[in-house]
């Protein structure tokens, strides 16, 4: 995928109890599998006394898991996930903790309560669209600087870092779409002098 859309900081949702139970949805933009659960012991190291700790999580490489913790099968992590997946973010941990008000919510009640908890905590939250980039190192002669420059200024590259001995090495940072077309470019504005670097 060329771009995806994340949670851009962690987030906090508290719910309005429902028949006395509270819920808390924790969101938080995490990396891989092992960091959404690290994510899910610190719900759990915060809220020691709560009775379930329910969780999910969509990480880009496709990854995702969910966990009821406890409480009826399907009831709260699928509907938690689900409502990750209908926001189209990855890269995303949702925790929602529940203290138990003495009530039954039946599963029907739970799915709404987990979900809708989830739900309304990353509709308040911070969504961003981030685009993959990918790095080019790219050596060249001095001659070739303006040429370089042209397509760099072109494809809207950005020139991450630029080491000068008696050639130039510069390290640029393109959108990982155009990277090939970049690298493409490069050859052809220099009638193929440029060396591209493998990093």
């Amino acid at each position: 995928m060329a771009s995806y859309m994340t949670v851009t900081s962690a987030f906090e949702y508290v719910s309005e109890p429902i028949k006395g139970s509270r819920f808390v949805a924790l969101i938080s933009p995490v990396l891989d599998a092992d960091s959404a659960l690290a994510k899910v012991e610190e719900a759990r190291a915060r809220w020691p006394g709560a009775t379930h700790h329910c969780w999910a999580f969509r990480v880009r490489d496709g990854g995702s898991r969910s966990s009821d913790d406890g409480e009826p099968g399907g009831s709260a992590g699928r509907p938690i996930l689900a409502m990750i997946d209908g926001h189209e973010v990855t890269d995303v941990c949702v925790v929602v903790v529940r203290w138990y008000g003495g009530t039954k919510l039946g599963v029907g009640g739970l799915m709404r309560a987990y979900g809708g908890t989830a739900g309304k905590g990353l509709d308040a939250s911070s969504i961003e669209e981030v685009i993959e980039t990918a790095d080019i190192w790219v050596g060249h002669t001095y001659d070739d600087t303006n040429a370089i420059a042209t397509v760099v200024s072109g494809y809207s590259a950005e020139v991450v870092e630029t080491a000068y001995t008696d050639t130039v090495r510069t390290r640029l940072r393109v959108v990982l779409s155009a990277k090939e077309t970049v690298e493409q470019a490069l050859i052809n504005a220099t009638s193929g002098r440029v060396e591209l670097i493998e990093s």
